[in-house]
């Protein structure tokens, strides 16, 4: 009877606060979501970074920062399940369109652009009154209009569709495209000469607010940054700060942020500390290696700093028109710490393709600056993403677990600055910004047509401290991209990983006591580890999954397709760059002998 009790007044409280949100027009809160990209989830300071991140950290000590905030781990999944609540295969975005299999091409759950069937919150907050901007990272779909934001429910849009671009100039930063697009409301524009992206983000995000402000509509706004998304570039003045940073490496790094996530109270103080296998032997690396790849790290950390400048910027922009106390503000990543390091010496096909054909170098002098390719690599991004195993691309905490504050009037006051272990996945920001906009998905059907319902949970309970989580133990988390998966039920997670740094089998972890999953207990907990399995083939099922080949690794597909699509571009107009270009073709099969799967 009590516990009927409680649930009965849960209810009450929970629909007096929809009632509150739901008023009147002009009571209805701004909503901001700022997504970064490929950041770490100890990249920032308010998550145990050395990184000065102070408007991110203001955010965190006026918000609620989640410990266990789960996204894909690439880049247009996520974008697809945060902007529609639906799975990323059933939105059509089950892979990046650049790394595609041909099985996987011509499924409709691999289309790599959002699906027709998915409706995005951009149209339904447009539906209920709010004015819908959107600048920066697209990367699902732009090939014909209706693929175009400004055709998926954003009024105003400035963005750029694909995996990355340079953050200095429009040349592409891989060969899969003749220059980086950029568009503004569905017309392709020229950047200014002073361009560098996250000022160009939030410069333009500002001028979208302002444009209708004389309205009073609420607002909703996605910023999309590149940062910190290869090639990492920074100002220089950014970088310089930085450049006595890292100088003692990757290793000892880790285990510093380590110990300040574990002080911060975002993961238990006893959980084990993973080391990845592909980090180097820092003390192995000659004087000149090291200076180097210390700087590689700083430019980073520049990178990571200047984007935070801007944010200011807009935090201070909407203080100054009165409207940052009525403003929601939601910061999270789109997946963890990229490892890919094309830049490395040791590379044997890029370094032609960098400097010859989209015109890059990595001189130390300049290195972040303009027409410089820089990255940081696996040891680096083992680094960013600690303490959790893993990184970008894998199915391991580090790869899938990143930064998520969210701040603003919807949060109760003895909330503020606090920590929430509640569960959290990228699928369920949809249906929680709709209930802060008071409105909801329409379900099976939008406009007489068929649509895909939404699926993530609401974390509204959560966010104004009616509910401690809203995952039960029987609850599933699944993902699968490019053969890496993984499931999450209660304390537990099974993880698959592919690549020569893994073992290609699958793995069970208690994400309790073990969040960095270094010890598999599969074997200790046969029950468990079935019943996950057989969650996961449910999964498979139910979205279309599709295995890739035994020897597929998404890193390297993605290089072959950028060679096909420039040796496509080009027969036509240029016999010499053909030339060439086959000639690189033939290189990278027989390099790494991945034909099978061309």
């Amino acid at each position: 009877m009590l516990n009927s009790h409680r649930a009965i007044f849960s209810v009450v409280l929970f629909t007096l606060l929809l009632s509150s949100l739901t008023t009147a027009s002009a009571a209805k809160p701004n909503i901001i979501v700022i997504l970064a990209d490929d950041l770490g989830y100890s990249d920032i300071a308010s998550y145990g970074s050395e990184i000065s991140t102070p408007n991110l950290d203001q955010l965190a000590q006026e918000g609620l920062r989640f410990s266990q905030y789960y996204t894909s781990a690439s880049c247009a999944p996520t974008r697809a399940m945060l902007l529609t609540g639906v799975d990323s295969h059933r939105a059509g975005v089950a892979n990046i369109s650049e790394a595609l299999t041909p099985a996987q091409s011509h499924s409709p759950f691999y289309r790599g652009t959002l699906n027709d069937n998915v409706i995005t919150i951009a149209r339904l907050l447009k539906d209920a009154g709010y004015h819908t901007n959107m600048t920066g990272k697209w990367h699902l779909g732009y090939e014909n209009p209706s693929l175009m934001p400004s055709n998926r429910g954003f009024e105003q849009t400035v963005m750029m569709p694909f995996s990355g671009g340079d953050n200095w100039t429009q040349q592409p930063y891989i060969p899969h495209y003749q220059k980086t697009l950029w568009f503004e409301n569905g017309n392709e524009i020229t950047l200014p000469e002073n361009f560098y992206s996250s000022k160009f983000i939030v410069d333009k995000a500002i001028k979208q607010i302002e444009n209708h402000r004389s309205d009073e509509q609420p607002f909703f706004s996605y910023l999309a940054f590149q940062a910190v998304h290869i090639p990492v570039q920074a100002p220089k003045e950014y970088t310089d700060k930085y450049l006595n940073t890292y100088q003692f490496g990757w290793s000892e790094l880790r285990a510093k942020r380590e110990q300040a996530v574990k002080d911060l109270g975002l993961i238990r103080n006893d959980a084990p500390i993973k080391t990845m296998t592909s980090t180097l032997d820092w003390e192995g690396l000659t004087a000149k290696e090291k200076q180097f790849n210390s700087k590689r790290m700083a430019v980073y950390a520049g990178m990571v700093d200047a984007m935070d400048f801007h944010i200011g910027r807009l935090i201070e922009y909407l203080k100054a028109i009165g409207e940052y106390d009525n403003t929601v503000i939601i910061f999270t990543s789109d997946n963890g710490p990229e490892p890919s390091d094309p830049a490395a010496a040791n590379s044997v096909l890029f370094p032609i393709i960098r400097a010859y054909i989209l015109g890059y170098n990595n001189d130390y002098e300049t290195l972040g600056e303009r027409y410089s390719f820089n990255t940081i690599g696996a040891s680096f991004a083992s680094a960013a993403a600690s303490p959790l195993g893993h990184y970008k691309f894998h199915s391991g905490e580090g790869g899938m677990r990143v930064p998520m504050i969210i701040s603003g009037p919807i949060l109760p006051q003895q909330l503020q600055g606090q920590i929430s272990h509640s569960r959290a996945f990228v699928k369920d920001l949809a249906p929680t910004i709709l209930t802060i906009a008071g409105t909801h998905h329409p379900g099976v059907k939008y406009q007489g047509k068929a649509i895909e319902p939404q699926t993530g949970k609401d974390l509204v309970p959560v966010i104004t401290g009616l509910q401690t989580t809203v995952y039960s133990d029987s609850d599933t988390i699944a993902y699968e991209i490019g053969g890496n998966a993984g499931l999450i039920k209660g304390d537990y997670k099974i993880t698959f990983n592919r690549s020569e740094q893994n073992d290609n089998s699958w793995h069970l972890y208690n994400l309790k006591q073990d969040p960095g999953e270094v010890q598999a207990i599969e074997n200790q907990y046969p029950v468990i580890f079935s019943d996950l399995l057989s969650q996961y083939e449910k999964y498979m099922q139910e979205n279309g999954v599709i295995p890739v080949p035994d020897n597929y690794d998404q890193a390297k597909q993605a290089g072959l397709n950028g060679l096909k699509e420039r040796l496509r571009a080009t027969v036509n107009n240029n016999k010499g760059a053909l030339f060439l270009l086959l000639m690189l073709f033939i290189v990278a099969i027989k390099w790494k002998n991945v034909k099978p799967y061309l």
